[in-house]
């Protein structure tokens, strides 16, 4: 079982010649992949999880910048709209599966029904603990139809959180970056990891693996997803 407790948070790269230059390589790789699986039946779904400013917004950033943006889609999950509180919550989800030979990217995801939701109560006890099985079940369908799901966890301390905090309320081009939702957030910390762990527990699946992120180090967090995406890349694509 996963343990965010256990992490070792320290976890840095040497320099920034050695950051920019894999960075460099892992983004070229990423690129070739793009191509061949533009000419595929394939999909690449990955979901971007984690507490608030822990660097997922970073590491997207990496992942995308170089490749052709045709085909390539991030979503930033907010609340749902007066339309999709009328439908099934995973309902909003399935219009934003990428097409064949697309890569599609979740800044969160339905996930937000077993963390935020169930933390702030937007959803009952009945409704988060019945969406274990039907996650699970959307997943296994995404990769039954030949998708490429990859799911991460960004996770940093909550003194690192908090440092991240006050540097972007004291910054006037990041202070929209922070809002009063992320303070109660960060009041619930305890609740939010209790929440996370129970979530890896029951959907940490063989389907789909959570890879859970070391990012008080931005550096290392980049790398370290680059560096699991293309390892999986590698295997889909030989």
């Amino acid at each position: 079982m996963i343990k965010l407790s256990e992490l070792d948070l320290s976890k840095q790269i040497a320099s920034k010649d050695e950051y920019k230059e894999k960075l460099q390589g892992y983004q070229l790789e990423l690129l070739n992949f793009q191509r061949r699986l533009a000419e595929s039946k394939r999909t690449i779904a990955l979901v971007f999880e984690g507490p608030d400013a822990a660097g997922k917004g970073g590491v997207i950033k990496r992942i995308t910048e170089k490749l052709d943006p045709r085909f390539v889609r991030v979503w930033s999950i907010v609340k749902p709209t007066a339309e999709e509180y009328r439908h099934h919550y995973l309902w909003r989800f399935w219009s934003k599966v990428p097409a064949h030979g697309e890569l599609t990217i979740f800044d969160r995801s339905w996930y937000g029904r077993l963390l935020v939701e169930r933390v702030e109560g937007f959803a009952t006890e009945k409704e988060w603990k019945r969406a274990y099985g039907e996650i699970n079940d959307l997943e296994r369908t995404l990769v039954d139809d030949g998708c490429i799901l990859m799911k991460f966890f960004l996770f940093i301390s909550k003194e690192e959180q908090l440092r991240r905090f006050e540097k972007r309320a004291a910054d006037p081009y990041k202070c929209w970056k922070i809002s009063e939702e992320d303070w109660r957030n960060r009041r619930k910390w305890k609740e939010h990891v209790e929440a996370a762990e129970e979530m890896f527990e029951k959907t940490d699946t063989k389907t789909a693996p959570w890879n859970v992120i070391e990012g008080d180090y931005k550096w290392h967090a980049r790398i370290k997803t680059l560096k699991l995406l293309c390892k999986r890349l590698r295997e889909e694509f030989p």
